[in-house]
């Protein structure tokens, strides 16, 4: 994930002032919020998180490709 730099809040902030985190993300798609200056939580819209949790095809694809070269043997007998 590639973080903008004018997208990064501390969390006293967002604690503070959430409705301008929303708006950052409202703007920008992406909030991150730090904790300790370090980059602790990522605040996204929803509807970018349901498409974030679909696997495309060619990775469902590479998976099942490589799950059978590696139980070939397994498939073998069970295709008896």
């Amino acid at each position: 994930m590639v973080i903008n730099t004018d997208n990064l809040v501390s969390i006293t902030e967002a604690n503070q002032n959430f409705s301008r985190v929303a708006r950052l993300v409202d703007e920008n798609g992406a909030a991150v919020i730090l904790k300790n200056n370090t980059p602790r939580y990522v605040l996204i819209e929803f509807s970018q998180l349901e498409s974030e949790q679909q696997a495309s095809d060619e990775d469902v694809l590479a998976i099942s490709r490589r799950l059978m070269a590696k139980n070939k043997e397994a498939y073998e007998v069970l295709a008896k």
